[in-house]
């Protein structure tokens, strides 16, 4: 009787966690939550030069233009030197909202060129922002 219970929970558990892999971050979304549109306002930004060291926060402005709330589901960095952040609420259609990101200039002179993907209920549920930032050594 233990082993069949064992057996029955750790199929469950498998069977969830299965699940949970096949679906995409923009492919869950749609499934609850409508599709919408997105503009960007922001992009690509170009930061002036920095000292190496220092950390460096940068924005970049969208705007909801579809009909539905506005889901970001994840922002993920090319790198680990740069801290993304989401929204935590749903944009609301016409509304603007903003995706926040840290770079860490330590350890990284020279020309640095870092990308965000950003996953959403929209039509193309990845985009992608970039931002270009020149580091100094610092003397």
């Amino acid at each position: 009787m233990r082993i069949s219970l064992l057996i029955l929970s750790a199929g469950l558990f498998f069977a969830c966690n299965n699940q949970d892999r096949k679906l995409s971050p923009g492919n869950a979304l749609t499934q609850t939550a409508g599709v919408t549109t997105i503009q960007w306002l922001d992009s690509t930004r170009e930061i002036s030069d920095v000292l190496e060291g220092e950390k460096v926060e940068t924005q970049f402005r969208f705007i909801n233009t579809g009909s539905s709330p506005l889901v970001i589901s994840n922002v993920e960095a090319s790198c680990g030197c740069t801290v993304p952040e989401k929204p935590s609420e749903p944009i609301l259609p016409g509304e603007e909202g903003r995706i926040k990101a840290v770079f860490d200039s330590k350890g990284r002179p020279g020309q640095n060129i870092k990308e965000l993907r950003i996953y959403a209920n929209t039509t193309e549920t990845m985009h992608t922002v970039t931002f270009v930032v020149n580091v100094k050594n610092q003397q």
